[in-house]
């Protein structure tokens, strides 16, 4: 009987909300140890938005054992060289992308989208996809209990022994399990656009930065894609807004650019144009436990880094490795796998976020003499002969966020692929043009 102190019983089925990159990471671990998975995912069709990521340090090594890693190099947006422009587009301080990667050790940069891609090919057949719908209320779902009873927007009601929330920074299952999310974010004092847009510049795997006064503009291109991407970030308090409110997003964006010259006024043409806007505040997501019962958080949900750390989407395939292990090592006992998931996560989870607040300081520059001092600098630093010591201090910082866990074997007993599963309701191969973290 529940509360005597008799075993739970083992968990078999488990409901992930959220199909970017945690959820349907972590669907492929499951499925491999033997669990029935769905992912359930708001959007209509597979989000293929975003910007681009990299893949380091521990994430490396789980891709490696997933077998998506040679996926993940081929779909590389092989950066050749970065550059700072002045007002007119001119460029003034340009470093090549490699000047720090021999440090930095193996890392990987893709798009997003294309790992988004790349992880639901590899789980589509196993894993039941439910587009077009999210959940809208959780029953009683304590660990010893006999699961979780989920209701849905659309959908008919349905219950599942293990609820994981790898829904994004604006969870909606942590909401409806911890609470509100300004219990739980750290606004780092930044806000950041991201969007495609026209490579009217014929930019050719570069990217071009203009700064102003505590505002950093960006433009580039990745292999393969003929449009460029667009980034526009810039100091502020926290902003009230809806994530889901892409007019006030853009008003907010506006607002802080106006009367900026140089290429504020083409960049906010962009994102006005963009269908794939995603407009958020940096925070740092801190909780002091990610699981409650027989429901548990996974990636930005849970630990968000902000995309100043560099190493959210690593820490999200990470986690769904370590989450997916420590249920099956637990034989589906949430409350020991939970705990356990937890011991090993947050260390981790703990560099990283240092890293993110370090990192958010260094975007922006508050004077215009600050940085005239960065782009001298950054215009001398291939010439000069201390520029190994620069490219080691950054490279020591990077990689120990990526490295801070080491990875257990947890094995894995089920093929890799079996029959095809049908997606369910609006999940067409066809991609969503939408923005990548709005779940």
């Amino acid at each position: 009987m529940p509360g005597t102190g008799s075993r739970p019983r083992p968990a078999k089925t488990v409901l992930i909300s959220g199909a970017s990159i945690a959820g349907p990471a972590l669907a492929y671990w499951l499925h491999r140890h033997g669990f029935a998975v769905t992912v359930v995912e708001r959007a209509p069709a597979l989000r293929t938005g975003g910007y681009k990521v990299d893949i380091r340090g521990a994430a490396i090594e789980a891709a490696e054992r997933m077998g998506i890693l040679e996926d993940i190099q081929r779909a590389s947006t092989d950066m050749q060289t970065g550059a700072y422009v002045d007002d007119d587009g001119k460029r003034i301080a340009t470093l090549p992308a490699d000047i720090f990667g021999a440090r930095i050790g193996r890392d990987d940069e893709i798009m997003r989208g294309d790992l988004a891609r790349i992880l639901y090919d590899r789980t589509r057949e196993d894993v039941e996809y439910v587009f077009g719908d999210s959940i809208a209320s959780l029953g009683s779902a304590t660990a010893d209990g006999e699961g979780v009873d989920v209701t849905f927007e659309r959908g008919a009601p349905r219950r599942f022994d293990i609820v994981v929330g790898a829904d994004g920074v604006h969870s909606t299952v942590r909401r409806l399990v911890f609470g509100p999310e300004e219990r739980f974010a750290r606004h780092l004092g930044t806000c950041i656009a991201a969007f495609s847009m026209p490579n009217d510049l014929g930019l050719d795997r570069e990217e071009l930065y203009y700064a102003l006064p505590d505002k950093l503009l960006c433009e580039y291109s990745s292999a393969g894609d003929p449009a460029a991407k667009g980034m526009m970030s810039f100091r502020s308090p926290r902003l009230t807004y809806d994530h889901r409110d892409t007019d006030r997003q853009l008003a907010l964006l506006e607002a802080a650019f106006a009367g900026d010259g140089g290429r504020a006024p083409r960049l906010l043409r962009a994102a006005r144009e963009a269908s794939d806007l995603y407009f958020d505040g940096m925070q740092l997501i801190e909780m002091d436990r990610w699981s409650s019962g027989r429901v548990v958080l996974l990636g930005d949900a849970a630990h968000c880094a902000s995309p100043a750390s560099g190493q959210g989407t690593g820490m999200a395939m990470v986690g769904a490795y370590v989450l997916a292990g420590e249920l099956a090592a637990a034989g589906g006992d949430p409350a020991v796998a939970f705990d356990r998931y937890e011991r090993e996560m947050r260390g981790y989870v703990e560099v990283n976020h240092r890293l993110a607040e370090k990192f958010a300081k260094e975007m922006t520059l508050a004077t215009r003499r600050g940085i005239r001092l960065r782009h001298l600098m950054l215009r001398i630093l291939p010439h000069m002969p201390w520029k190994n010591l620069v490219a080691r201090k950054i490279a020591e910082d990077v990689q120990r966020g990526a490295n801070a866990i080491t990875l257990k074997d947890y094995g894995a007993v089920r093929p890799a692929s079996t029959a095809r599963r049908p997606a369910r309701r609006g999940t067409a191969p066809a991609a969503a043009a939408l923005p990548p973290y709005a779940a």
